[in-house]
């Protein structure tokens, strides 16, 4: 019987032994780690004692513009202090924060920092390669990898007693903890495409995307300090339309009003509980999502044209939305 020898493999070099997925990782976390920082805020409570609140936050600009989460700061006092990996520890002031997109802008006394590519969420697709890099937890600079496991999930917010749906969450098996809120999530490109807000459960986080609709909010924010909603006045809720008015206007359903704000743009408008939304400003609206697209900040003080259905009649009404007072 004859024995054959096989040759120990070739000797080969660690960049070599690691896979695509890995090298991936290492990439993007080399290339962003430099740009997450890690939040210390302090809040007075009850009582006149001080407690100490952690988050992560994303450098934007090389003079010092970070991007966070509006409630990792949302109970400081308007300030705290942001640790880098390089060892640069700086005081951070909030410029603006708001609270219905769980966004918030932040500005350190630096120089020369790195800033994060911004992203578009709008080109993920399911089962792409994300990595977050945050402070879970305190420990500065940890990077957890996974896939976007959901798009288009919806997250609520409330200020005061304003609450809104933020539409397009992503939804990712990254592994975030407390901490983790306010740091990036990126694509495989290194791109800044969410800011990571909510842990949801074991091995499902969410965050909000970067997309044209963000963008507005955080450029409004580095501006002027925060950004205005036109506001109606209404509550409601989606409603089927009866089948003739469903095949009339080629849509399933509509808005219904539950009820109207006293002296609100809706109740000027004379608009009253059981009326359908159907169409504002030439756009139409099935859900509650779709009037919160349509009802921008540049409506507010202009007027608008409703459709309503009333009685199973269809009518006009001319809106004047106004400024959501936060």
């Amino acid at each position: 019987m004859e024995l054959t020898f096989i040759s120990s493999p070739p000797d080969i070099t660690e960049e070599e032994a690691l896979d695509a997925y890995s090298r991936a990782v290492i990439a993007v976390a080399e290339r962003l780690s430099p740009s997450v920082a890690n939040l210390r805020v302090s809040r007075r409570v009850r009582g006149g004692r001080v407690l100490d609140g952690g988050g992560s936050s994303v450098v934007i600009t090389p003079d010092g513009f970070m991007l966070t989460s509006a409630h990792v700061v949302q109970r400081g006092e308007g300030k705290g202090r942001a640790s880098f990996v390089d060892g640069r520890e700086l005081e951070f002031e909030v410029v603006g924060s708001d609270p219905l997109s769980d966004l918030a802008v932040l500005r350190v006394d630096g120089r020369e920092l790195e800033p994060a590519e911004l992203g578009d969420a709008e080109r993920l697709r399911v089962g792409q390669l994300v990595v977050a890099i945050g402070n879970p937890h305190g420990f500065t600079g940890s990077v957890t990898a996974g896939v976007v496991s959901a798009l288009g999930r919806s997250l609520p917010t409330r200020s005061g007693a304003n609450v809104r749906v933020v539409d397009n969450v992503i939804q990712t098996d990254a592994a975030l903890n407390p901490g983790n809120s306010g740091g990036a999530l990126a694509d495989g490109q290194g791109r800044v495409v969410g800011i990571n807000t909510a842990v949801a459960g074991v091995g499902l986080g969410l965050a909000v995307p970067i997309n044209a609709a963000t963008r507005k909010i955080i450029a409004a924010l580095m501006t002027e300090g925060r950004f205005r909603r036109a506001y109606l006045g209404i509550a409601g809720g989606p409603r089927p339309l009866p089948p003739k008015l469903a095949r009339a206007l080629g849509r399933r359903s509509g808005i219904e009003v539950v009820e109207v704000v006293d002296g609100g743009p809706a109740d000027r408008a004379g608009l009253r509980a059981e009326d359908l939304i159907v169409e504002v400003d030439g756009t139409p609206i099935e859900g509650m999502d779709d009037l919160q697209r349509v009802v921008v900040n540049e409506l507010i003080g202009r007027p608008v044209v409703a459709k309503i259905v009333r009685d199973g009649a269809e009518h006009e009404v001319r809106l004047v939305p106004a400024e959501l007072e936060a």
